[in-house]
């Protein structure tokens, strides 16, 4: 017996086929950030379809936006330790020129 409803990956690839002259119509640059929106839906494909919702397209959606949550994430923790590797820097420069003005008198 075959099965009534085609697998998730089937319709997400069925997705991206329609959006194909989208893609087409991009600028070269973009077309492989568009790409990857497609691969961050395929990256959660597996919680996507035992969702079984009625329109994929929502749940690949969602798979993007949470994708895009996790780089949010990774690049204000990245920020975050360069703010503070600044100003360690920073506050050794002050440490260190009060150091020798000290010395200096």
């Amino acid at each position: 017996m075959g099965r009534t409803n085609p697998t998730y990956r089937d319709a997400l690839r069925a997705i991206e086929e329609r959006w194909a002259e989208f893609r087409r119509a991009l600028r070269r640059h973009d077309q492989p950030l568009f790409d990857r929106l497609f691969e961050y839906a395929r990256e959660h494909a597996d919680a996507s379809g035992l969702l079984n919702h009625q329109n994929p397209l929502l749940p690949a959606l969602l798979s993007i936006d949470l994708e895009q949550e996790v780089r949010l994430d990774d690049h204000e923790e990245r920020l975050q330790e360069l703010e503070q590797t600044i100003e360690q820097g920073n506050s050794d420069s002050v440490s260190e020129s009060t150091t020798e003005s000290r010395s200096r008198e």
